[in-house]
């Protein structure tokens, strides 16, 4: 019997790299679309991936690349457009007669979210489910561990967690496991079709939690400080375009945050889907960290400490970016009645949540 091609979007990023890995890892065929040639590319290229450089918002190039094609892992662009890149990868799929489709989505996809990414995950959901002849697979975690340790190197040379995480609580995934469970689904369709997985840590963290962790594996004490919003969003203007955060998924982080703050992450966690979809237990988040070890940032050294003050003092004097005012100079849609996940009836129903308070069972 052939084996299926397995195209994946978004190949040389967080996910989707490690799921072109898992996969070769198993023999699979893979196809990997990326959006230039480079190291990254190459890599995938040398683990035997076929590799395919195309634009996800340009219909001729998804349909050369779905030629063949019969499962398909969409891990959207952090993008404002987001929406009309699965548009186009779901007439592609139609065209190609894909059999299924592994959507990476969001815990927090709800129809009037205040983050126009939470909204456009909410309905690129939707139309997969719409696709004729693909099932449909959901795969949404929730806040990932790497958005704790971007943080590492702060960590590393001052002893500091600086993020405004309130008394909220996160069983954060790994890139791996989230990858693991896409790629569970990608090779057992008749197995995982029309299921929904969130891919959680083994365990609710609190912040104070997470920073003690951190500090176990960098053998130093780091603690937790509740920094304000309004000092995070400073923050991340100055080290936005050092970690990859543009001003479109800032925009969506400081709804994000609030989210933890209100206790969005802990909701339902910690759940038992890569177990049940991989056959592994979730990795421990010092597992985690210990792989952000080998990072330049992380090392103490002198230069280290120096690029982190001069940072410190950017971040006094800069102003955070006017959200508000790029979403309006972009012309983004807006809720008419926007809410927070959390506060929502809409996404608890949705969630299997039967209530505002409620914990969600271990699997859905």
């Amino acid at each position: 019997m052939n084996r299926p091609t397995i195209l994946v979007t978004g190949a040389t990023g967080k996910t989707g790299a490690a799921v072109v890995a898992q996969l070769r890892a198993k023999d699979a065929r893979v196809r990997a679309l990326v959006r230039g040639p480079g190291p990254r590319a190459e890599h995938l290229r040398s683990l035997g991936a076929e590799v395919v450089v195309g634009d996800l918002f340009d219909p001729a190039q998804v349909e050369r690349a779905l030629r063949g094609v019969t499962r398909l892992y969409f891990c959207p662009p952090w993008h404002p457009h987001r929406l009309q890149s699965a548009v186009v990868v779901a007439e592609a799929a139609q065209q190609a007669r894909v059999e299924l489709i592994v959507g990476l989505s969001q815990w927090l996809a709800s129809p009037a979210h205040p983050s126009l990414a939470s909204r456009q995950n909410w309905l690129v959901d939707r139309l997969f489910d719409m696709v004729p002849g693909a099932a449909h697979v959901t795969v949404n975690p929730g806040f990932f561990a790497d958005n704790y340790l971007t943080l590492l190197g702060m960590a590393a040379q001052f002893g500091v967690l600086p993020m405004p995480l309130g008394a909220g609580r996160n069983a954060p995934p790994s890139n791996e496991d989230i990858a693991r469970v896409v790629v569970g689904a990608l090779l057992e369709p008749d197995r995982h079709a029309g299921h929904a997985y969130r891919p959680t840590g083994p365990r609710l963290l609190s912040a104070d939690d997470i920073a003690r962790i951190m500090g176990e594996v960098l053998g130093r004490r780091v603690r937790h400080v509740e920094m304000p919003l309004w000092m995070f969003m400073k923050a991340l203007r100055v080290l936005g375009p050092r970690l990859g955060i543009d001003a479109f998924q800032q925009s969506g982080l400081r709804h994000y945050i609030a989210e933890h703050q209100r206790g969005a992450f802990e909701v339902g966690a910690p759940t038992d889907h890569v177990r049940l979809v991989a056959g592994v237990e979730p990795e421990e988040f010092a597992t985690i960290a210990r792989r952000y070890l080998g990072r330049p940032e992380v090392r103490r050294t002198a230069a280290n400490v120096v690029r982190a003050l001069r940072d410190l003092v950017l971040i006094a004097v800069t102003p955070a970016t006017r959200l508000d005012r790029f979403e309006r100079l972009q012309q983004h849609p807006a809720a008419a009645s926007p809410e927070l996940a959390v506060a929502s009836a809409r996404w608890a129903s949705e969630h299997g949540v039967g209530g505002l308070d409620p914990v969600l069972t271990a699997a859905e």
